[in-house]
């Protein structure tokens, strides 16, 4: 029996690759072939754990090949673990060499883009300078199909047009925010802490679309009445124009409270049945995200955080 003149803190893990190819394969010559060495260094190899771990012989050589002895099954388990744990070491570390660089293509709704978006961006490149971003605007519904379709890597995402994908996305909870209503500053219930929607059946409405179904004003239909859209405005700034010149009142998401002009006055909706609306960055389910896309998504979170206090 060899002497040990090491301990479990010297094994190589050559010695360790070495050991778990010849148990995989029963065979030095067919071990040696696949690590792309000699037989005899892989029993050099072989030999040094062997004397590491006290000098008791790990495989007993038969006419035909070799065969684990009792503590070369003792050793096993240990071996495939540490080979395990040194593969997801690897495999992390390349991850975050990854997320320093490369390309995150990436997609939100508007008003996502007033203050939850430029934060966690502005997060992200001072932690990830040299990731290159791209960003396009636009509604949930196209948002969703170009993330599936693979032309994005992650999509800022409402429940503004109801429940979201979850067969094909997987959603990432960021916020639920609040809507306001904006209303003329000389309008009657300005002052007031909140109001129903109830109390607002007979304004006429500024909104992004004729249809209130899946748009903000979808809560009114909820609430029992149509609201009469007397301006289609797609633009958050436009909108709130039209609300000042006194010509309808309009929903506001509370992402985009920040933005609105000193002579619009905002009021919180308030009616238990109007449900939060919900912010989600959605990534492609079945899919491998880009590294930099989990960074990005923990500056999202981060910039969510703060905007709700």
């Amino acid at each position: 029996m060899h002497t040990a003149h090491g301990g479990a803190s010297d094994l190589s893990t050559f010695w360790l690759r070495a050991f778990l190819e010849v148990a995989r394969e029963g065979s030095f010559t067919v071990a040696a072939r696949r690590l792309s060495l000699t037989q005899s260094a892989v029993s050099r190899q072989i030999a040094s754990l062997e004397d590491a771990l006290g000098g008791a012989p790990l495989f007993d050589r038969l006419p035909r090949g070799v065969r684990l002895t009792a503590h070369g099954r003792a050793v096993l388990p240990h071996a495939q673990a540490v080979a395990g744990q040194l593969s997801r070491l690897r495999q992390e570390l390349t991850d975050l060499e990854g997320a320093a660089r490369g390309l995150l293509r990436f997609g939100a709704f508007a008003t996502a883009d007033v203050a939850l978006v430029p934060r966690a961006i502005a997060a992200f490149r001072a932690r990830h300078p040299g990731v290159t971003l791209t960003r396009e605007e636009g509604f949930t519904g196209p948002l969703l199909t170009r993330l599936a379709d693979g032309d994005l890597d992650l999509a800022v995402v409402s429940t503004t047009g109801g429940p979201l994908p979850e067969d094909v996305c997987e959603l990432h909870h960021l916020l639920d925010e609040r809507l306001y209503v904006a209303l003329p500053a000389a309008h009657p219930l300005a002052g007031e802490p909140s109001v129903g929607l109830a109390h607002l059946a007979d304004e006429d409405w500024i909104s992004g679309s004729a249809e209130p179904a899946g748009t903000l004003l979808d809560a009114a239909l909820r609430h029992g009445f149509r609201p009469r859209v007397a301006h289609v405005v797609g633009e958050w700034t436009a909108k709130q124009g039209y609300v000042a010149a006194g010509l309808g009142v309009a929903l506001i998401p509370a992402l985009a409270a920040q933005g609105v002009r000193q002579d619009v006055a905002l009021v919180p909706v308030h009616d238990e049945g109007t449900p939060a609306r919900a912010v989600y960055a959605a990534t492609a389910r079945g899919r491998s995200p880009v590294p930099s896309a989990e960074p990005f998504l923990a500056a999202l979170r981060e910039s969510g955080r703060l905007l709700t206090g």
